[in-house]
C-alpha cells in the first residue's frame, strides 16, 4: 500500500476557484471511479498552492484507477480541459510515499 502526494500551483488567485471544483467536482468524480482520496490541503505557506494525496494498494490498483478516471469520457472533455486551465500543470510534483509500520495511515 502507498499514498501519491499532489503538489498544484494554481494559476494567480485561482485557488479558492480551484479548491471548490476539487471538491464539488473532482473528488466526487474520482470517489465515483473507485479512487481513495485522503486528504485535501491548501498550502499555508503559498497563497497559489493546492495539495491532496490518494491511497493505492498496488500497482495494479494504480493502473486500473489511473485507466478509470483519465480513460473516462468525461475527464477527457469536461474536467480535465477545466483542470489544466486552473492550474499550472507543469509545476505539479508527484510524490509516491509508503507508511512506516508504526504510521497510523497504515
Amino acid at each position: 500500500m502507498y499514498y501519491e502526494i499532489r503538489h498544484y500551483q494554481t494559476q494567480p488567485g485561482r485557488r479558492e476557484e480551484w479548491v471548490r471544483y476539487m471538491e464539488e467536482v473532482i473528488i466526487p468524480f474520482q470517489t465515483a471511479q473507485g479512487m481513495n482520496v485522503t486528504a485535501s490541503f491548501i498550502d499555508d505557506q503559498d497563497e497559489d498552492g493546492y495539495v491532496w494525496m490518494r491511497r493505492f494498494e498496488d500497482e495494479s490498483d494504480s493502473d486500473a484507477l489511473y485507466a478509470a478516471v483519465y480513460q473516462h469520457n468525461r475527464w477527457k472533455n469536461e474536467i480535465g480541459p477545466i483542470v489544466n486551465s486552473l492550474l499550472i500543470p507543469e509545476k505539479t510534483v508527484v510524490t509516491r510515499v509508503s507508511p512506516t509500520p508504526a504510521s497510523p495511515l497504515r
